[in-house]
């Protein structure tokens, strides 16, 4: 079942174009009309009945599987407006991941089958071939954000260091309360790198962004599925465009796609910037693909997809970037690096 309607939304109509040759609504395979996939009404009475919970017995619905996903979507939205227990700036939720030897990308037989299967929403094989060969790589044990950098986490920060801009998503520069506890989107990977900093040097903890490695086994469990929940994408797993309701949503509401490790929204929601910018993996090839030739060099990766595209883009071992458009919806998680006794 969808977070957008008790029915479940329409799918969008899929289109093969280049999503980056395209106006956005296309790319996203919507018309031009106006689409509105949330009962409104719906989410409101349930909004009204909800009222008089107390926030940790919200923050107790908000992730349960067993309550449905329109009651998430709702409890989601009052804890922005009321405060939500499970956001804490200077102690963000965190989950353990231990070292391991993990092979990580795309062997390079796979390559035409994933890119065939994704053909039909314009995905280039080129993009594709970025996520191959597949390799091994050692990591170290380390902590990842349970969910991404939230509005109102950025916006302590923003409080603490005014040089930085507001993210571009915040119409006029104007926080957006109501969106609290939403993952914060859009801002450069420049500005990730600097908030992790921030808190590092505000709580003398470790963070940092997870390098792609780490980003990937994290999502994975390093058994090699293909997204963070399973094999098969569907309703009710993550806030991509196929199944949510065209805007982010509230973090950890889609709890049917946790990680093995137990992190949320690492598959949807919005995209999220690692340490490494894109290099070929051992033994690949360099890709000059759009992305490439829009940074006019090198690019930071991002992982994870968004509301904004297909289920592709969450797959756990696509490699993607910022390319600069509205459709391209920028956010991170933290890591933190485990100091030994």
């Amino acid at each position: 079942m969808s977070a957008a309607t008790s029915a479940g939304p329409p799918k969008p109509t899929m289109t093969a174009a280049n999503p980056n040759t395209v106006d956005d609504r296309t790319a996203m395979g919507l018309p031009q009309s106006f689409v509105d996939r949330v009962d409104q009404e719906d989410l409101r009475h349930r909004s009204r009945q909800l009222a008089s919970t107390t926030p940790s017995d919200l923050a107790r619905l908000v992730e349960d599987p067993d309550v449905d996903a329109v009651t998430r979507l709702a409890v989601g939205h009052l804890l922005a407006l009321i405060g939500d227990p499970r956001i804490d700036v200077d102690n963000p939720a965190m989950v353990d991941v231990p070292a391991a030897r993990v092979r990580l990308g795309l062997a390079a037989e796979s390559v035409d089958a994933v890119a065939d299967q994704w053909r039909h929403v314009g995905v280039m094989r080129e993009w594709i071939v970025k996520e191959s060969p597949d390799y091994e790589a050692d990591v170290a044990a380390f902590r990842i954000g349970r969910y991404p950098v939230t509005h109102q986490e950025y916006r302590a920060f923003l409080l603490d260091v005014p040089k930085v801009r507001p993210p571009s998503s915040w119409t006029f520069g104007t926080y957006p309360a109501h969106l609290a506890n939403h993952p914060v989107w859009t801002i450069s990977p420049q500005d990730a790198d600097s908030y992790a900093a921030w808190l590092a040097a505000r709580t003398g903890r470790c963070f940092r962004l997870p390098s792609e490695a780490e980003w990937e086994y994290a999502a994975s469990g390093g058994d090699g599925r293909v997204y963070p929940w399973g094999e098969e994408n569907g309703p009710d797993r993550a806030n991509t465009v196929e199944y949510g309701p065209l805007s982010t949503t509230p973090v950890g509401i889609y709890p049917a796609g946790r990680s093995p490790f137990g992190a949320d929204d690492m598959g949807g929601n919005v995209e999220e910037y690692v340490a490494n910018d894109y290099r070929p993996y051992p033994g690949g090839s360099q890709i000059d693909d759009d992305l490439y030739t829009e940074s006019r060099a090198t690019y930071r990766i991002a992982r994870g997809g968004s509301f904004t595209r297909y289920s592709d883009l969450a797959r756990c071992r696509r490699r993607h970037g910022w390319y600069r458009r509205d459709l391209y919806v920028m956010g991170f998680r933290l890591a933190e690096s485990i100091r030994l006794a």
